[in-house]
């Protein structure tokens, strides 16, 4: 079981099969490729699939993604947005793993670097 202090100094990275663009208000559109046999198949029979799906982050998400570099821990990404939105994101931590956890578990956006 990790301790708080291993939890803060994990460090992640984007995933290598994900794209994203940076939007002018600074949000983050994450572009996920449709890619799949079943799909590829029905473009070949002319349906409308778009070769990607498209989730936009807000303020907050989108903030965290771009902090995300393969070198800063948890802990940096924290301090960053405690600087930057002071206490309308407390509790941080809390909301910061929750987030990280859910980005690199269940989309596959981030991957973890160390242990």
């Amino acid at each position: 079981m990790k301790n708080n202090e291993d939890v803060l100094n994990i460090v992640f990275r984007v995933s290598d099969n994900i794209d994203y663009e940076l939007n002018e208000d600074g949000t983050v559109t994450i572009l996920e490729k449709q890619d799949h046999k079943i799909q590829k198949f029905f473009r070949k029979l002319k349906f409308k699939i778009p070769k990607y799906k498209k989730v936009t982050l807000d303020e907050y998400s989108s903030t965290v993604f771009t902090q995300i570099n393969g070198k800063r821990t948890v802990k940096e990404i924290g301090e960053i947005l405690e600087i930057k939105y002071g206490e309308k994101i407390q509790p941080l931590y809390e909301r910061l793993l929750v987030f990280l956890n859910h980005i690199n578990v269940n989309c596959h956006y981030i991957e973890m670097i160390n242990m």
